[in-house]
């Protein structure tokens, strides 16, 4: 069995906040993929269903986001896995909104939620960053990531979370390149090119 965290703080008060992009994101897997209901285990909220043939458990922590690894800690304990049969899905202040990033261990980088699953699992899990931008002042990081996504940023959060929903199937199957390529095409997709002079003309003329 795979198990997909998504970080974030739990209540109403929280759930529009950049820090909780990686809730919306097990969200939108959870609904698009028809997981069963969510039930409160693991001192979390959990839904499980199958993404490519393969059993998965998605998670959300209920502790706080400083203490995640609790969460993550009695799901792997339980369920006897490895590490790297999970992946944290979170945001990401050093990556430019609407950029993704998927890597498999490493640091924590400051991050709370990620310094707290390191102490209860070790470090050799999967990570995908959700970029939400810096705000350019360290001392504006807290507040920055305990507020909504202002109203211009939105539109684009919502096609990254939806492009996470319909490509987490590469995520599951190890093919994280696959995965940050599609979904950075479908978050920007590329321009249609423009008709050469020739070709505008070689129209008119056909006309």
């Amino acid at each position: 069995m795979l198990v997909l965290v998504g970080l974030g703080n739990p209540g109403p008060k929280y759930a529009e906040n950049r820090h909780n992009i990686g809730y919306m994101a097990v969200d939108e897997i959870v609904r698009r993929h028809s997981f069963g209901a969510w039930r409160l285990r693991f001192k979390g909220q959990t839904a499980e269903g199958f993404i490519g043939g393969q059993k998965v458990l998605c998670l959300k922590p209920t502790t706080f986001m400083n203490e995640s690894g609790r969460s993550v800690g009695e799901v792997v304990n339980f369920y006897k896995l490895e590490p790297e049969l999970v992946t944290v899905i979170y945001d990401e202040l050093d990556l430019v909104p609407g950029k993704v990033r998927v890597k498999r261990n490493g640091g924590h980088g400051g991050h709370n939620g990620l310094r707290s699953i390191d102490n209860y699992i070790g470090k050799d899990y999967w990570r995908v960053r959700l970029g939400i931008g810096h705000p350019g002042d360290k001392n504006r990081v807290h507040g920055y990531v305990l507020s909504d996504f202002a109203k211009a940023e939105r539109p684009l959060m919502e096609k990254v979370v939806t492009a996470v929903g319909d490509h987490v199937e590469q995520l599951v199957a190890e093919r994280p390149e696959q995965f940050m390529n599609q979904v950075t095409m479908a978050v920007n997709p590329p321009r249609p090119k423009e008709k050469s002079g020739e070709e505008n003309a070689s129209d008119r003329t056909g006309d």
